[in-house]
């Protein structure tokens, strides 16, 4: 992999190693309240077997690591046609804050988006983050024009929603199972139904993640008669954002517009929200384009809603 050291007053900004791993668990705890230490174990595991995906930075000054931020590559997650870096974690060590460390590992991040031909970074927040919101700020970033979703999976909502309706009727003859390798062609054939357009890299990597970490994929796929007619891609999200309990992060969704008023986006919901529950996930998330309207009634429909965490975009020239 290229060389990216960065040289400022004293202060190197490099990739991060396995050997940083203690020094990032014991920064992110200070500024989060507490250590995550699964959360960093399975990212850097994670990046170590798909490197083309992740950029994940180190600064260093006077041999100590004093700031850190990761990023991954986002294709067609959340119905985006356009890659993006969307920014996860970063923080900089209590003592050299105000050193603009935080504005040197961002700016060479932009380099990294640039090289690999990247034109947005992506990132959401809680709005009551105040020291995020004031750096996301300072440092060009805009309100961007999804919006983020979410609910309990407790919500009783999928459980009641059409009960003696023709609707729950044909819910009953879904037959849902975890996503495998060979439903790729499948998704794909759905997927392209919906957005017209065939996106086989982007289901080909989340299909590898799922078959690779199911602890982070929980991936469903709806029959009927046998034939594929829906799908959901979803991940539990250990830590992202700087978040201290685990979160499912619903990326993609997809009916056969042949089967479409079936129930079976109900039901994939459903089902995966029983899944979840069962891993102890307790919240459910996904972002929307302000604009899809079919897709908002839905998911408001379902029990999601408007969530505290807004999402930002930095676009470069």
């Amino acid at each position: 992999m290229d060389n990216i050291d960065q040289q400022n007053n004293d202060m190197a900004i490099r990739r991060l190693t396995a050997e940083d791993f203690e020094a990032v668990v014991g920064m992110d705890a200070a500024a989060v309240g507490r250590p995550r230490t699964f959360y960093f174990e399975r990212r850097l595991k994670t990046a170590k077997s798909r490197p083309a995906l992740y950029v994940q930075l180190g600064a260093e000054q006077n041999g100590r690591l004093v700031g850190f931020m990761m990023a991954r590559q986002i294709q067609g997650q959340f119905g985006r046609n356009e890659p993006a870096l969307r920014l996860e974690a970063f923080a900089v060590a209590a003592d050299v804050r105000g050193q603009q460390i935080g504005s040197a590992l961002l700016s060479r991040l932009e380099d990294e988006a640039n090289r690999l031909k990247i034109a947005e970074l992506r990132t959401t927040a809680s709005w009551r983050d105040h020291a995020i919101m004031q750096f996301l700020d300072h440092a060009g970033f805009e309100l961007g024009s999804e919006l983020v979703v979410d609910c309990q999976v407790t919500d009783q909502r999928l459980a009641t929603q059409g009960d003696n309706s023709s609707e729950a009727h044909a819910r009953s003859k879904v037959a849902l199972s975890a996503l495998k390798p060979d439903d790729l062609y499948d998704v794909v054939r759905i997927d392209k139904g919906v957005t017209g357009q065939r996106r086989e890299a982007f289901f080909y990597e989340l299909v590898d993640e799922a078959m690779k970490d199911s602890a982070v994929r929980v991936s469903l796929v709806a029959r009927i008669d046998g034939i594929a007619a829906g799908f959901v891609m979803a991940r539990t999200n250990f830590g992202d954002y700087g978040r201290t309990e685990p979160v499912a992060v619903l990326d993609t969704i997809g009916v056969d517009p042949d089967y479409s008023g079936q129930g079976i986006g109900h039901a994939l919901l459903s089902q995966l929200f029983a899944n979840l529950d069962g891993l102890g996930v307790e919240r459910v998330e996904t972002v929307v384009a302000n604009k899809d309207f079919k897709l908002l009634r839905f998911f408001y429909n379902v029990g999601l809603k408007p969530s505290q965490r807004l999402a930002f975009v930095k676009r470069m020239d």
